[in-house]
């Protein structure tokens, strides 16, 4: 650690101080630093390549998947709240990436699907960070899995964040007041 990052972190922590490299704490704050360095400079990539957030783009990619579709099911395929899902219906919709529609069958009932704009957008996103992760877990056994996913969950309880509400996209910039 340099004078500069040492003078840094008993500036802003004094119990810091005592972290060296090698040590295991040191370490695990690193590594949870070099993951949230590399979530954020993905949602910036994804902002500046598709002009959309990753909320967005998560929630084009269950459209399509899903096909035509209730805002209640894409909320439920993507672990975010209908009120959440709806207002980032309302901003796509207004980009004319997605069209929204009322069921014939049931007037109360709308449903949501892509425009061709939708369809171009979602070939312009890059692929998406939990992407690239899902297909290197998927390559452990499942001892490992289940040993990484225990080591997550009790490093989310000692942040405090263990019931934390979460999608499962890597995403670390808070809905705006207008995607919640």
């Amino acid at each position: 650690m340099s004078k500069t990052q040492k003078l840094h972190v008993a500036q802003t922590a004094p119990y810091l101080q005592r972290l060296e490299t090698g040590d295991p704490c040191y370490d695990v704050l690193v590594a949870l630093r070099r993951i949230i360095r590399a979530v954020d400079l993905q949602s910036k990539r994804v902002s500046k390549e598709s002009g959309l957030t990753l909320p967005q783009v998560l929630i084009l990619q269950s459209i399509q998947g899903l096909g035509e579709v209730t805002t209640g099911r894409i909320s439920e395929e993507v672990n975010l709240s209908q009120a959440t899902v709806t207002t980032i219906l309302d901003r796509l919709e207004q980009r004319q990436l997605i069209e929204r529609y009322r069921s014939t069958k049931d007037r109360r009932i709308v449903h949501a699907r892509l425009t061709l704009g939708g369809k171009l957008a979602l070939k312009k996103a890059p692929t998406l960070l939990h992407e690239e992760f899902i297909e290197a877990f998927l390559g452990y056994d499942e001892k490992n899995q289940k040993r990484i996913l225990e080591s997550l969950k009790e490093v989310a309880r000692m942040l405090g964040v263990g019931e934390l509400d979460a999608a499962p996209i890597l995403d670390i910039r808070p809905p705006t007041a207008t995607e919640k």
